[in-house]
């Protein structure tokens, strides 16, 4: 595992590199769902502001998950390169993409109908940073022949364990396939389904994943991120079941009154 790349005085964290691909690849779906449903809006600079937003609410969910841990070290713990909680950026990049919905001149619901496949797709890649810098996201001992030991990661381990990042991976682009042709401009679905769906989904394969990882068990034997799973996926359930029933076009732009989508 290579955490940092060295060149001269300088280090560059390899989670960080990976960070700005997952945002390159989110990016060029976001661009390319905006072209098939004929939206002249900037994916770059929705991507961006979402990215940034969505790593500030990752660490602070991170940081405040362990109080004792801020009391003690504030600057340490704040800067630390490791540590960022998926819940609080999903939450953070919602909220951002929110914010942005007027200026692309969509509603709410339907810029995060729009931004879900590029959201999946960025998340499955950014897990890549998590596997290659080897900060501790990998899951319990496996002896699998795929298994992988991070001797010269952040949080090292010479134990052959299972290669979560990679099952992220492989989950992340296989949700985004599914909404990527459920959300097709020929068969419109109601404002805010393909979100719901996004919710479900990843909820449920974070929930199945964590199983295999080393986060502690907090609550009913349940990780923190287990717990936050079940709420997405609550809350997916639930977006969906008001969508159906509200059926409102996914491509209108705030304040708008739709006509239900058959």
């Amino acid at each position: 595992m290579y955490p940092f790349i060295h060149i001269g005085r300088f280090s560059i964290g390899t989670f960080g590199i990976l960070l700005w691909l997952a945002a390159v690849c989110a990016c060029w779906v976001l661009y390319r769902n905006f072209r098939r449903w004929n939206i002249d809006a900037d994916a770059i600079g929705i991507v961006a502001i979402s990215t940034v937003s969505g790593v500030i609410g990752a660490k602070l969910w991170h940081v405040f998950e362990s109080p004792q841990a801020l009391m003690q070290d504030p600057a340490g713990v704040l800067l630390d390169r490791a540590g960022f909680a998926w819940f609080g950026g999903l939450i953070a990049g919602i909220l951002a993409l929110w914010w942005q919905a007027r200026g692309a001149h969509l509603s709410r619901l339907g810029m995060l109908d729009l931004a879900s496949p590029a959201a999946a797709v960025g998340y499955g890649v950014g897990r890549l940073g998590c596997l290659i810098s080897g900060d501790g996201d990998y899951g319990i001992p496996t002896s699998l022949p795929w298994g992988m030991s991070f001797p010269n990661g952040l949080v090292p381990t010479t134990q052959r364990v299972h290669p979560t990042p990679i099952y992220e991976l492989i989950a992340a682009l296989f949700i985004a396939w599914i909404l990527w042709r459920r959300s097709r401009p020929e068969n419109p679905r109601a404002a805010g389904e393909v979100t719901g769906e996004y919710l479900f989904l990843t909820g449920i394969a974070r929930f199945l994943v964590e199983f295999i990882r080393i986060n502690p068990k907090i609550y009913w034997g349940l990780s923190n991120a287990q717990v936050a799973s079940v709420g997405s996926v609550l809350a997916g359930v639930a977006l969906i079941l008001w969508a159906r029933r509200s059926g409102r076009a996914v491509m209108l732009p705030p304040g708008v009154v739709a006509e239900s989508v058959k």
